[in-house]
């Protein structure tokens, strides 16, 4: 995110842009992994003032159609076939902690800092709010909507928002370190591992055994697992590292 001036908030063009990044990236086979960030020293501040001021004069259909897009860039981000990185190098406010919610894996500057103040303004956290509920749960994620209050990277990985705190000086080193681990892994496994952390949860017992049967049926036949068992019986690297 590069609106540096406005500490990477966000507007109408800064999520359609964000959004059409997603489904370019995600679709792309040269690409292996989405690390979303920002410019300067805050990941973002979340809504931007003007935005928030047109939004709050316009009728109830156009503020719809604009949390339309909101959600469904988030959803973009939670959907995107890649792993997903983010890395949270300064504070992160509202929906700006959305999308380090909305990413697989967060890893932050130890002075990075988070906080739903919505309901400062008589709002709630609405389109980030399946996110965060689906990392921290809803009892931690009720106490952090209606308080409001700010939580710092270490309580952030406490409650399951954040992955890893990098050492001071060092977050750029522990996401190279991250992006190494996900480039050792297949990528279509990668994929499908996505897939199964999230449908699982919502699947009743008789569904979840027949898809994960499936599943692995199908990755053991596919390209990606003949390849990933040959190396691993004759003690090489697959093809994909």
């Amino acid at each position: 995110m590069s609106r540096p001036e406005v500490r990477n908030a966000f507007d109408e063009r800064m999520i359609a842009e964000i959004h059409h990044a997603i489904d370019d990236l995600g679709g792309s086979d040269d690409v292996r992994a989405v690390v979303v960030t920002g410019e300067g020293k805050v990941f973002s501040a979340g809504a931007d003032i003007d935005w928030m001021r047109r939004l709050g004069q316009a009728d109830y259909e156009t503020n719809y159609r604009d949390a339309l897009c909101l959600a469904n860039m988030l959803d973009a981000l939670a959907m995107c076939p890649k792993p997903t990185v983010s890395r949270v190098n300064g504070p992160a406010i509202g929906g700006g902690t959305g999308l380090v919610a909305a990413c697989d894996i967060a890893v932050a500057d130890p002075g990075a800092f988070f906080s739903f103040s919505e309901v400062k303004i008589g709002l709630v956290p609405a389109c980030i709010g399946p996110h965060v509920i689906r990392k921290v749960g809803t009892g931690r994620a009720r106490e952090l909507f209606i308080t409001g209050r700010r939580i710092y990277a270490t309580e952030a990985e406490r409650c399951g928002l954040v992955n890893i705190v990098a050492d001071e000086g060092k977050l750029d080193e522990e996401v190279e370190g991250l992006l190494e681990q996900l480039l050792t892994s297949g990528p279509d496994a990668v994929s499908a591992a996505k897939r199964l952390v999230r449908d699982v949860p919502e699947l009743s017992r008789e569904e979840y055994i027949d898809y994960t049967a499936r599943m692995i049926a199908e990755l053991r036949t596919g390209p990606e697992g003949q390849e990933g068992t040959r190396a691993f019986l004759e003690k090489r690297k697959p093809g994909w590292v």
